[in-house]
């Protein structure tokens, strides 16, 4: 129970480090809440500072959810209660670890409990339980995002995109996926968590005030060349 407790409070503090806000200052000498939408995560920071710090806060939130399963992996010595799903204990103890990154990352201590959107911290965590999924969501941000120019749409879509591919490549592809009825229930969980946390961007895009990230779109860049 204890490297339970452990790793759920260490995974929460590692999600919590604001990196946008440590680099804005560091490198901009503004903290980012005060620029663009007021959010930490990568996306204000692409708006704000620029696609090379933004890409670096995009990392190191991608990093956060990483390091949280690789903390994970070190300090587990099995589970404190009875695993009722067809995951081994070690991917359950991952789970729960990288959760609790997301978590401090959407509601960080470090910063009145309002983060980031969750995107890049999520993605670290999954890139260990499911690299397919993940890389198919990733192929379809990146597709949205130079066609739209809109950064949000593209996570947003790439969020659903997570248990849809995975329900897809089990029922409709007849790929065997270990666990598979618990990790569905999971994406679909994680899915709309993310979604919600995209819920002001939602209606900025319902009402056509969403920020365009017009230097991303390929095909308006091509026109106006």
């Amino acid at each position: 129970m204890l490297s339970l407790i452990v790793v759920i409070l260490a995974s929460y503090l590692i999600g919590s480090i604001p990196f946008g806000v440590i680099i804005s200052k560091k490198f901009r000498g503004f903290d980012i809440r005060s620029k663009g939408s007021g959010n930490i995560g990568s996306t204000n920071a692409f708006r704000v500072l620029g696609w090379k710090l933004g890409l670096a806060v995009q990392l190191l939130d991608l990093a956060k959810g990483l390091g949280s399963i690789l903390l994970a992996t070190y300090l587990f010595n099995g589970l404190p209660f009875h695993n009722a799903t067809p995951f081994q204990d070690i991917t359950v103890f991952r789970l729960i670890a990288g959760c609790s990154a997301v978590l401090g990352h959407v509601f960080t201590v470090f910063a009145g409990f309002r983060g980031g959107k969750g995107i890049s911290t999520a993605a670290g965590m999954l890139i260990g339980v499911a690299p397919v999924e993940v890389a198919v969501a990733f192929g379809i941000f990146v597709l949205v995002v130079v066609l739209s120019g809109y950064v949000s749409l593209g996570s947003i879509i790439a969020a659903i995109m997570l248990p849809t591919t995975m329900f897809l490549r089990e029922n409709a592809f007849g790929v065997q996926i270990t666990g598979y009825n618990t990790l569905i229930f999971f994406a679909i969980g994680l899915s709309t968590f993310l979604i919600y946390t995209h819920r002001a961007n939602i209606k900025r895009l319902l009402a056509k005030r969403e920020h365009r990230f017009d230097k991303l779109r390929l095909f308006h860049s091509a026109a106006t060349r």
